[in-house]
């Protein structure tokens, strides 16, 4: 009988100690494609640090609270990080980043591993708002967030660090994008 156990728990052992299948793998692309994790969190009514939008290959659940998003290189996505205490609100963050490949330049952003390219970063409720008012607009006209012009959200971090008015995104503007985007 405590053989059976002991065999049965070595097994269980074994199980849990292989990896599973490689991301890459799961993603259906073949070889070794270096990945971008991007840490997320919900501990109501605490902490919440989500995704906005972003198109993830893989979304491993961790436990209760925790999520890692993984992404493919050149993946355009936006994390919120939304803080409180007992009395309000207490920090409010957009970041909109791309993630690269570990040939490209980038910067190290606590969550996000091995790191990504910071397009955007947004700080307070009233900049995080401004942004989230574009992201809507954007969506409004049926173009996907993660399909913008890098150059584009570029620009509006810095219009909106030096208190300058914001851009909007125009369908001529993405039209432009596309069109250079598809030059060789």
């Amino acid at each position: 009988m405590n053989a059976s156990l002991a065999t049965a728990a070595t097994a269980a052992n074994a199980a849990t100690a292989t990896p599973p299948h490689s991301l890459p793998t799961l993603a259906g692309r073949p070889g070794n494609v270096p990945m971008t994790r991007v840490s997320l969190a919900y501990i109501e009514p605490r902490f919440k640090l989500y995704l906005r939008f972003g198109e993830p290959a893989r979304t491993l659940r961790l436990d209760r609270w925790r999520r890692c998003a993984v992404f493919l290189p050149r993946m355009v996505f936006c994390r919120i990080r939304w803080q409180a205490n007992d009395y309000g609100t207490i920090r409010w963050q957009l970041m909109v980043m791309q993630a690269a490949t570990p040939l490209d330049d980038m910067q190290r952003i606590p969550g996000v591993r091995p790191g990504a390219r910071l397009l955007l970063h947004a700080e307070g409720e009233n900049a995080v708002r401004a942004v989230l008012e574009r992201i809507d607009g954007i969506e409004g006209q049926g173009i996907a967030a993660i399909d913008v012009s890098p150059a584009y959200w570029r620009t509006l971090g810095n219009r909106l660090a030096a208190r300058l008015a914001l851009p909007e995104y125009t369908a001529e503007r993405h039209a432009a994008w596309l069109a250079g985007k598809a030059l060789p």
